[in-house]
């Protein structure tokens, strides 16, 4: 069996980190990408006569130096490629309500475009050690 998830697009927003209490470091992005919009099964021109697009947001979680190397190199706008495995969660609020949510849990994050200034030059593509 297999739980492969490979997204290729850009990062929506600057990259987030946190440490737990027992000192993981972990780093979350979201990455946007996109595909062609539909009307009655057929892709469609918007008003400035390029195809129009239907956008996903995907949650992307990094751990430790993975983690780190996206949060120093990456920012809004970059291009990555993203390689991982889907994780689901289920959980209970405050109020007793059933909530889920769905990320990706990366291995290798590849730095597709430059990100920050000085940025990664020279960087290497990140793999999960």
């Amino acid at each position: 069996m297999t739980n492969l998830v490979i997204l290729v697009g850009r990062i929506a927003r600057d990259p987030e980190t946190r440490t737990t209490q027992g000192g993981t470091s972990i780093t979350s992005i979201s990455v946007v990408t996109d595909r062609p919009a539909r009307k009655d099964g057929k892709t469609y021109k918007d008003e400035n006569g390029y195809t129009a697009k239907d956008s996903e947001f995907h949650r992307i979680t990094c751990f430790n130096g993975l983690g780190q190397n996206v949060a120093k190199y990456c920012t809004k706008g970059q291009l990555v490629s993203v390689e991982g495995r889907i994780h689901y969660t289920q959980w209970e609020d405050q109020s007793g309500t059933k909530r889920y949510g769905c990320e990706i849990i990366a291995d290798k994050v590849d730095f597709l475009t430059k990100g920050r200034s000085g940025g990664n030059e020279g960087a290497p593509d990140i793999d999960e050690d």
